[in-house]
């Protein structure tokens, strides 16, 4: 059984990006969104298994985000971050944000997020 994706982010063309090749990868596209309040809405009516999540949204940013999902009751989807900067530009917040990892969008993989799944 494919694993559930949520993908969360401001520009329309990453996610259809991002949705083709997570699907050609085998991944299951269960939803997309375009900010902070409408990942939560997502997360909650949908529950992924996995919430690809950029780190720059309009409203709050993916650390926010991270920390909201993780108070959500049931079970907390598993979390990778991901923006066009470098993950060390954010220094410890990725750590610290509870996510499984962060992937930078040019190197955004199935092998990639396995990698950070395992």
């Amino acid at each position: 059984m494919p694993m559930t994706v949520l993908i969360v982010d401001d520009h329309p063309s990453f996610r259809a990006t991002a949705r083709a090749l997570l699907e050609a990868e085998g991944y299951d596209v269960v939803g997309e969104a375009d900010d902070g309040a409408s990942a939560i809405a997502a997360a909650e009516a949908l529950h992924p298994e996995l919430v690809l999540l950029d780190v720059q949204l309009p409203d709050f940013d993916g650390f926010e985000v991270a920390a909201r999902l993780r108070s959500l009751n049931g079970a907390t989807p598993a979390i990778v971050l991901t923006s066009s900067r470098d993950g060390s530009d954010f220094g410890p917040l990725v750590a610290e944000s509870g996510a499984r990892g962060f992937v930078p969008k040019a190197e955004l993989s199935g092998s990639a997020l396995s990698a950070l799944l395992g």
